[in-house]
């Protein structure tokens, strides 16, 4: 197998903490065998509510695979050198959240098999089928880079010539699957709150907002666990991005709520007051949202003040604030203020049950095993060469 048996090299620390991810996964797993006998009654979701907090998982981690464009474009087509340690990070990263991607659409069928459906009658006008088509090429495109990248600088060699085809081609295709995923939810017409032209747009300044967060939060664990070097420039000129991105990311709410409020269209409205301020007595998700502004807005004026984004101590931090605002509004906000109030103006409860959660968390658990794997095999390859 390419290079897995150095993921089965380590010491007790890293043992401990593969051995607490399976436990997750083993205990999210039983909870998903109860759901797929029972079926979809055991979680929060209703007949009015049907995407929850599987589906809002499914869009993040969309979003969080297509950020790793951020630092390809840049490395292989601009061709800036500092990004060299950690692109095929950005890479690896893309490929895990690929994966848990695809894993939580397959915890909401509540029947798995009925994902052949789409593989078997492809219907063309249908934007689930496209979304398959773009998240499976996409993961495919990533796994041979990666395998490609690594095998390379293994051995010491130029890489072949044809990779940097695939390469190019990955990059249109990052900005495709959070666009396709953003159609499958702008194209509903009985849901206002997602009818909206700005949705691709905000799901990618987002999406380019918490992907290169979470790289720089990985990047600097690794640093100091591992003593892996980044390099300071790579950092610098990632938070750069970051702050841009999340500047963007800012303006389009704004833009948004402007418009629904200053339209001061009722059913428009009525998705936003239920977020932040709550509707008929019903504000589950009030403090939450109100929490993601509040991370936005500290983060932003971090990121965008020089000396506090090249701070090594404020830059993970603002990172982290970054990383769990766009979460919480993405995470769950954005899916859930969808279907409430629904279109006969009636607001409905949704709580996330426990065994929800725990399926959530072992899916959230395979993702960062493979992290951790692929990771621990590229830094692996890496130590060594610098031991040749």
């Amino acid at each position: 197998m390419f290079m897995f048996e150095k993921a089965v090299v380590g010491g007790r620390r890293y043992w401990t903490w593969i051995g607490a991810l399976c436990a997750i996964i083993v205990v999210g797993f039983l909870c998903y065998v109860w759901e797929h006998e029972v079926g979809l009654g055991i979680t929060g979701l209703s007949r009015d509510l049907v995407w929850g907090l599987y589906i809002a998982q499914f869009v993040f981690f969309v979003g969080v695979a297509a950020s790793a464009v951020v630092v390809v474009l840049p490395y292989y087509l601009h061709d800036w050198k500092v990004f060299g340690k950690i692109v095929i990070l950005g890479e690896f990263l893309a490929v895990s959240a690929v994966t848990v991607a695809g894993l939580f659409i397959l915890a909401n069928l509540g029947q798995p098999m009925r994902v052949f459906n789409v593989i078997l009658y492809p219907s063309p006008s249908s934007l689930i089928f496209w979304d398959l088509v773009v998240l499976s090429g996409y993961l495919l495109l990533n796994a041979l880079i990666t395998l490609v990248a690594l095998s390379v600088e293994r051995k010491g060699v130029a890489p072949p010539g044809w990779i940097k085809l695939v390469i190019i081609l990955s990059i249109p295709w990052a900005i495709s699957i959070h666009t396709v995923t953003a159609f499958l939810f702008s194209g509903l017409p009985g849901r206002s709150f997602w009818l909206t032209g700005l949705l691709a747009p905000r799901f990618l300044a987002s999406a380019f907002t918490s992907g290169p967060a979470l790289l720089i939060l990985l990047t600097m664990a690794l640093r100091r666990l591992t003593g892996f070097e980044p390099g300071r420039e790579a950092i610098r000129r990632l938070s750069l991005i970051i702050s841009y991105t999340m500047v963007i990311n800012v303006f389009f709410l704004l833009v948004e709520l402007f418009t629904v409020f200053y339209s001061q269209i009722p059913e428009d409205m009525a998705h936003f007051e239920f977020l932040f301020m709550g509707l008929q007595g019903h504000a589950p998700l009030a403090a939450l949202m109100w929490i993601s502004v509040i991370l936005a807005v500290i983060s932003m004026l971090l990121l965008i003040t020089p000396r506090f984004r090249q701070d090594d101590k404020i830059l993970p931090v603002a990172c982290a604030m970054v990383f769990l605002s766009v979460w919480i509004d993405k995470g769950l906000g954005l899916v859930v203020a969808g279907f409430v109030p629904t279109p006969l103006g009636h607001v409905i409860s949704y709580v996330p049950t426990l065994p929800e959660i725990s399926v959530t968390l072992a899916i959230w658990a395979v993702g960062i095993l493979m992290i951790t794997v692929f990771y621990k095999i590229t830094l692996s390859v890496r130590e060594e060469l610098a031991g040749l």
